[in-house]
């Protein structure tokens, strides 16, 4: 390539993964000299085809963020940061943490990851290093605030919480889209790139788009019909949906017996769950929600899939658990253009099995007794473990790329908490609201330093794929990968990338050093399409895949449950206790909402990942702001008036906030977006301070959990509003 000029440039391109969300759209990424000038859509991509989403057309605006952090820094007595460097960092935090441990046990230190961990292979594969060298049972993370109810439904209906069906997009003729929003998220838990074009394909092709929802959401704009529920009541509706379907004959019950049990004990607790029962208690009638389940079960393929709504509600993994019965009492697990298994190049659910994340409920908290879901306790109990003295009391926290004060229930109460560590390490490229409390601040290199696989959520995703896409750019010499620097404080405390430590001392003193690519090839080569190792095999193995610079087309979803069901007899279970006692719960609360009740409910935008991305100035859009939405019928009944400020109160948190009167909303229920709140970061985080707004989570309540995964209830939160006096 030549510039304007005529001389030659050094210019070329580079086609990488975004990981800002878990959709993980193809980037093309344009290098001159070594440095990124331009990202776009990589067109050849197999898994987002020439999509991407405005974040990760401006990942460069976020790489070279000027108040992004790119040295270590360390707290100083005047509350300042000063830099230091990584080795006196390392020796000072090993010291202190291993120090504490020593004084206080192992659970005085808690560790806290963020989602952008969850995104990158190298930081899961390395994760279980510093979680055996830790020996703590104080690891939570944003898990268990939206996807614990998920994962604990999946572990009792299929006996392993990997075992996460996802519609089958691309052939469904009917979508019922139950409080999700994939227009703009792209997928949670259905790993969907270009979700947005995904549904506008199934309506061209005759099917039927069917949104549930409090707001009339970006996918609800775009959908056949939209219904507007009361916020907490999605198990109800799909409850009743399913009693309806099995108390007018359109179950095929010989079927289902051969590959479930408990069918009648489940046909029994449905009993209270009827159309007429439900209405008064979901704001819908009857006769909505028969014809719900009769279309359901009418259209050739059909498929119901549920998000946010109600996977933070009060009954949250009973409501999960009633999308997958509809799902299933309809016979449309397993079946192609229904709700599906994902058969990803590596084995996801397989390691989870082999390394002891698979699971729930193995061990609790120490002040609440709340239970842990695939290896993470609710990040719920974080303030009162802090707080609350005697044996255990956590004394120092590890924060991975999270924001608990802006994401977790409470946050004003997880502000005052973290001021009474006795020492906090955080890794993260910014002074937040969170890390501002830090000892030490470690800040990781570029995403496009480090080398990608499809690792977790290909085990959510739509389509079989896998890509491996090699670092864009070296890092700098005082740089270091998020892995690395995890892998340090893990080798630091006595572990190692094996979490077993007489193998890793062995490797130590044979010095042969293993990477998270080591472990995530051997992963691939024993997978199901994998070469096993055998050198005349045509499966896949590194080399391979490293070759293929767009990725491996896997094909569609793979039809069967099966090889997915983990119970005796690889027969899911209908009727657990857990969920027959959750329905006898909900049973027994089927009453009309109160004439003034208010709901607070989230909401995200599509410029936006949580709290970390409002100090990007293209992202800082004017149009996605940080405004409570409320009904017009509300409004003019508590006398609240449209662009100005009111107060709102909930259990634990009154404070002003600014209004727009929208009929988008349903009467009776407002709605704040989620991640906001910067003013006080200043200097910190300029142009988010600047945005300001308010968090949500201040107002959510760390004492209200789902009863059984012990998961935060974001959605349906009870609030009064108000006008500000003059």
């Amino acid at each position: 390539m030549e510039r304007s000029n005529g001389s030659k440039t050094a210019t070329s391109e580079h086609y990488h993964v975004c990981l800002l969300c878990e959709a993980g759209c193809g980037l093309a990424v344009t290098m001159d000299e070594g440095r990124p000038v331009s990202v776009r859509p990589n067109p050849k991509d197999v898994t987002s085809n020439g999509y991407i989403c405005p974040k990760g057309a401006h990942l460069l605006g976020i790489e070279g963020d000027p108040d992004r952090l790119s040295t270590p820094l360390r707290r100083t007595a005047d509350g300042g940061f000063e830099a230091v460097s990584w080795a006196q960092a390392f020796d000072d935090i090993a010291e202190r943490l291993g120090s504490i441990q020593r004084s206080h046990g192992k659970d005085a230190v808690a560790v806290y990851m963020g989602t952008v961990f969850a995104h990158k292979y190298s930081t899961l594969l390395v994760l279980n290093a510093l979680r055996q060298a830790l020996g703590t049972r104080n690891w939570m993370g944003v898990a268990s605030l939206d996807s614990s109810a998920r994962f604990a439904a999946a572990h009792l209906l299929y006996g392993s919480t990997m075992s996460i069906s996802v519609p089958d997009l691309d052939r469904t003729d009917y979508l019922l889209c139950i409080g999700a929003n994939p227009v703009v998220s792209n997928g949670s838990m259905m790993t969907a790139p270009n979700a947005k074009g995904r549904l506008r394909a199934l309506r061209q092709r005759g099917g039927k788009l069917v949104v549930v929802d409090p707001r009339r959401s970006e996918t609800a704009a775009i959908a056949d019909e939209h219904i507007s529920i009361r916020p907490g009541t999605d198990a109800a509706l799909v409850l009743a949906m399913a009693h309806y379907l099995v108390h007018h004959d359109r179950v095929d019950r010989r079927d289902l017996g051969r590959h479930t049990r408990g069918l009648d004990d489940i046909v029994a607790a449905l009993d209270p769950f009827t159309p007429d029962a439900v209405e008064p208690f979901a704001g819908l009638p009857a006769g909505t929600i028969a014809r719900l389940a009769t279309e359901f079960a009418d259209a050739p393929t059909s498929v119901a899939y549920s998000r946010m709504g109600p996977s933070t509600a009060r009954y949250a993994t009973l409501a999960c658990y009633a999308v997958e019965l509809l799902n299933i009492v309809a016979g449309r697990l397993g079946r192609v253009g229904g709700a599906m298994f994902a058969t990803p190049a590596v084995d996801v659910a397989r390691l989870a099995r082999l390394t002891g994340a698979d699971g729930r409920g193995r061990y609790t908290s120490r002040v609440r007794g709340l239970p842990e879901t695939v290896g993470e306790l609710p990040s719920v109990v974080l303030a009162e473990e802090i707080e609350t003295p005697g044996d255990g009391q956590v004394r120092a926290l590890i924060t991975c790329a999270g924001n608990p004060v802006r994401a977790v229930p409470n946050g004003t109460r997880i502000d005052r908490a973290l001021a009474e560590l006795d020492f906090m390490v955080s890794i993260d490229v910014y002074v937040n609201e969170t890390t501002r409390h830090a000892d030490y601040i470690l800040p990781p290199a570029s995403t496009l330093a480090e080398d990608h696989v499809d690792f977790f959520f290909a085990n959510m995703a739509v389509h079989d794929a896998v890509r491996w896409s090699q670092p864009a750019l070296a890092p700098g010499p005082e740089q270091r990968l998020d892995w690395q620097i995890v892998l340090e404080l893990a080798e630091r405390m006595g572990g190692g990338i094996m979490a077993m430590r007489p193998l890793d001392a062995l490797l130590r003193a044979l010095r042969i050093r293993i990477t998270p690519a080591h472990l995530a090839g051997w992963a691939l080569r024993m997978g199901p399409y994998g070469d096993h190792f055998l050198p005349w095999s045509k499966g896949l193995n590194p080399r391979k895949l490293q070759a293929a610079p767009h990725g491996v087309d896997l094909g569609p979803l793979k039809p069967g449950v099966r090889r997915r069901v983990y119970h005796r007899g690889r027969r899911i279970q209908l009727a657990p206790a857990l969920i027959v006692e959750q329905m006898r719960a909900l049973a027994g609360e089927l009453a009309p909402a109160p004439s003034d009740e208010l709901l607070l409910i989230g909401r995200r935008h599509l410029k936006a990942s949580n709290s970390w991305l409002h100090n990007v100035a293209p992202l800082a859009s004017k149009r996605e702001r940080c405004e409570l939405l409320v009904h017009p019928s509300d409004a003019e009944r508590l006398g609240i008036a449209d662009g100005g400020p009111a107060i709102l109160e909930s259990r634990v948190h009154r404070g002003p906030v600014d209004v727009r009167v929208s009929a988008d909303i349903r009467p009776g229920v407002v709605s704040l977006p989620h991640g906001f709140g910067h003013a006080a970061l200043g200097e910190r985080q300029r142009v988010a301070a600047r945005r300001g707004g308010v968090s949500a989570n201040d107002w959510t309540d760390d004492a209200e959990v789902d009863s059984i995964a012990g998961q935060s209830v974001l959605n349906g939160v009870p609030v009064r509003l108000s006008p500000i006096a003059g």
